[in-house]
């Protein structure tokens, strides 16, 4: 999964450092990502995963690292899953 999310980064949010470069924990914000880039990664995530982004998870904690994208996610696979 988070190689995907790596893919649609380095595709989608034109970061100021390389996406490799980064951890998995890295703030993204600090690594030049832009409310804008948010709007695209959320839509590719949406693709990328087939899920749907609530309203309420569209917070910038949820941007905030891989770690995070990935754990939202996560999060909704399981409940797509259990629905």
């Amino acid at each position: 999964m988070k190689t995907a999310l790596r893919r649609i980064l380095s595709e989608s949010a034109r970061l100021d450092v390389p996406v490799d470069s980064l951890a998995d924990d890295a703030d993204l914000y600090a690594a030049g990502l832009s409310s804008l880039a948010t709007v695209h990664l959320m839509l590719a995530m949406e693709d990328e995963f087939n899920v749907e982004i609530p309203d309420r998870m569209l917070t910038r904690r949820l941007f905030s690292s891989l770690d995070s994208m990935a754990a939202a996610i996560t999060e909704l696979q399981r409940a797509k899953a259990a629905a």
